[in-house]
């Protein structure tokens, strides 16, 4: 027999029905699909009362700012400092949020920001939206595409360390026994309070979670880079309290805001922002705003230049051929409209009837130099003027500055005009 680590992986099988349960993650299916479709069951016969929709509501905010403010934003990217207590408390409604522990759930989203968009992803949207979503936790991964990331920082954490050595106890104690027990020694809804408040509950922060990796890498605009998946969406900010401005977030991971905008959803960072008030945070990270901005500017230019591209601007200067003066007047004599406008001959034969001025003016400039007529010795022409100007370019005069730095850089090119 072949020694386990010879073997091929489950996931180098071909899926098949005779072996298809060995290829599913059953710890993770039962957390994230099990329990919750027996808690959506058990909702047809549980009484959902206000006292407990009101808890409910609450401890899904306590829950998921566990994993907004505490894993992700506190542990994955240390975008500020908590003292002892809150950090007790993130990492215990982080747990109720049934996303794994700390040290796994923060492993893999470094992971994921270094691989972004590559087989290393450990859920690239790239797989598609719902791997991305959830089927990667529901099917088992190969090892050998896992991308590494270094958690020594995590491996020290005391707190970190000991949920995740007792993280099955901590799912238990605070994914479902506390906020049923709340319910239940508060207004005697034992039920109500496993149902609503812990399966539903914990169904709904996973979910929204899950949002992240998929929606935000599909849905919204990419202001800050557009070279990966991430995207900016208020949608995915307000079921994720504040996690959906993740164009910025890719792009400045040790900020601790998503949202940088005073009129942005992020709940998360103003709950960081009140702790530090409050003495339990600090030495709150915050990208210069000089660099947010370049990284703004940089990829409007780039969309302006992807807009330009797609634009008729004339032949380029460098491509046009360079013609003598003495050509271009036998040219102009011989049927074209041809002027000349710094240097650059135009043919303007298709537009002579359009000319908003009058075919006249327009014709007085034919066989001449025009360039002082055109930029205001007559009229000052528009700047939609100048961009129609250059795409009638057909030559450029021999003589010219620019023509003669032209000729310097790239040798002297004789052309004459295509002949009437």
């Amino acid at each position: 027999m072949k020694p386990d680590s010879q073997r091929p992986h489950i996931t180098e099988q071909p899926l098949t029905l005779s072996n298809w349960y060995l290829h599913v993650n059953w710890v993770n299916t039962t957390l994230i699909l099990i329990i919750p479709l027996f808690g959506c069951v058990a909702a047809f016969s549980t009484e959902l009362r206000l006292a407990t929709a009101a808890w409910a509501i609450l401890y899904y905010f306590w829950t998921a700012l566990g994993i907004t403010a505490g894993y992700h934003r506190l542990w994955a990217h240390r975008s500020y400092e908590a003292n002892l207590p809150l950090r007790i408390f993130l990492a215990c409604v982080g747990s109720g949020a049934v996303q794994g522990s700390i040290r796994w759930w923060s492993s893999k989203h470094r992971a994921h920001h270094r691989w972004t968009d590559t087989v290393k992803d450990p859920y690239s949207v790239r797989k598609g939206v719902w791997y991305s979503h959830f089927m990667w936790m529901v099917m088992k991964q190969n090892p050998k595409d896992r991308g590494r990331t270094d958690i020594s920082d995590l491996n020290q954490d005391p707190i970190v360390v000991w949920q995740h050595k007792h993280y099955g106890m901590f799912i238990l104690a605070f994914g479902v026994l506390f906020p049923m027990t709340v319910a239940g020694l508060g207004w005697g809804d034992w039920k109500g309070g496993l149902v609503y408040a812990g399966i539903l509950r914990f169904l709904f922060v996973q979910q929204a979670t899950f949002c992240v990796n998929s929606l935000a890498h599909w849905l919204g605009e990419q202001p800050f880079d557009d070279r990966n998946s991430p995207r900016d969406h208020v949608f995915t900010a307000l079921v994720t309290l504040g996690e959906g401005y993740h164009n910025f977030h890719h792009e400045f991971p040790s900020d601790y805001r998503n949202a940088i905008e005073w009129w942005q959803y992020d709940p998360t960072k103003w709950s960081i922002w009140m702790w530090k008030r409050l003495g339990l945070a600090s030495n709150l990270k915050q990208f210069r705003a000089n660099e947010i901005e370049k990284g703004r500017v940089q990829q409007l230019q780039k969309k302006v230049d992807q807009k330009r591209a797609k634009l008729d601007w004339g032949i380029p200067l460098e491509q046009l051929p360079v013609v003598s003066w003495d050509d271009f007047l036998v040219a102009a004599q011989n049927g074209k409209s041809l002027t000349v406008i710094a240097g650059v001959i135009h043919d303007v034969t298709g537009f002579v009837n359009e000319h908003p001025g009058g075919k006249i003016l327009i014709s007085s400039a034919v066989g001449k130099d025009a360039t002082a007529l055109f930029n205001g010795g007559v009229y000052s022409h528009s700047n939609a003027a100048h961009n129609l100007l250059s795409t009638m370019r057909v030559g450029v005069i021999r003589g010219g500055g620019e023509v003669e730095i032209w000729r310097q850089r790239n040798g002297d090119k004789h052309a004459a005009l295509i002949s009437p």
